[in-house]
């Protein structure tokens, strides 16, 4: 199949664009610096010509809440509006386990009004909600971190690995489209501060963690609310698995 993959520069675009080649597909991938710009539309009808399937791992990492809900949108607009010109006939949209559950979050707010663009347009699609990365806690420290310090929400979260979500992205993306997936999470659930500490230690980053709340994550977020929903897909990579290949 000829399959584009918007985002594919990402962690996870990058992945599961490696996937897509290792099953023997052809990959399109749509980035801005490989000369396809979302957020103007320049050159994606000449990147989608002959495309079967796009998948969606596109990211903004502002902390914003108008600026990510208008950046998400708009670059959604255009490739959805390009893939209908295309005859593109599967829309696959990575999206976020409970998102429907978080109203303060701005990465929230954006994904969710993906969502809605997806699912009202003509092109058919399938939403795949995912749990956080086990790359999850050391990269919130990783924007927090100053001096040595990094302040952390003490979080329970049910992480996936990055390569098991770009597998399940490829299964997905070559088969008919479902609509709303169920959720996609890893095996155990886990402490975010303690993912964050054993992340960084592995990595030979020293750093000081301060657990508390902040404005991209907070309280509304405590217990069991970015656990996976009933019956979700149980991806078979474990953190401690992960966690021993970044020594």
């Amino acid at each position: 199949m000829r399959i584009a993959v918007a985002g594919a520069t990402g962690n996870i675009g990058a992945l599961t664009v490696a996937a897509l080649e290792r099953a023997g597909h052809h990959v399109v991938r749509i980035s801005r610096s490989l000369g396809v710009d979302l957020t103007t539309g320049d050159g994606l009808d000449a990147a989608l010509t002959g495309v079967e399937a796009v998948i969606d791992a596109t990211s903004y990492t502002g902390a914003d809440r108008h600026d990510t809900v208008a950046y998400l949108g708009t670059t959604t607009r255009n490739l959805l509006a390009a893939e209908e010109r295309a005859g593109v006939r599967h829309h696959v949209l990575l999206s976020i386990a409970g998102v429907h559950r978080i109203e303060g979050n701005a990465h929230y707010a954006g994904k969710r009004e993906q969502e809605r663009l997806v699912t009202e347009s003509p092109v058919p699609w399938t939403i795949i909600p995912a749990t956080q990365f086990h790359d999850f806690a050391a990269t919130l420290t990783s924007w927090t971190e100053q001096d040595g310090v990094a302040a952390i929400a003490p979080l329970l979260v049910q992480p996936i690995a990055p390569a098991d979500v770009a597998d399940i992205l490829t299964e997905i993306a070559l088969g008919a489209p479902q609509g709303r997936y169920r959720d996609v999470a890893g095996p155990e659930p886990q402490d975010l501060v303690d993912m964050a500490r054993r992340t960084n230690d592995a990595r030979g980053h020293a750093v000081k963690l301060v657990p508390t709340w902040s404005s991209l994550l907070g309280p509304e977020m405590a217990g069991d609310v970015l656990l996976p929903g009933e019956g979700a897909r149980i991806a078979p990579t474990t953190f401690d698995e992960w966690l021993a290949k970044q020594q």
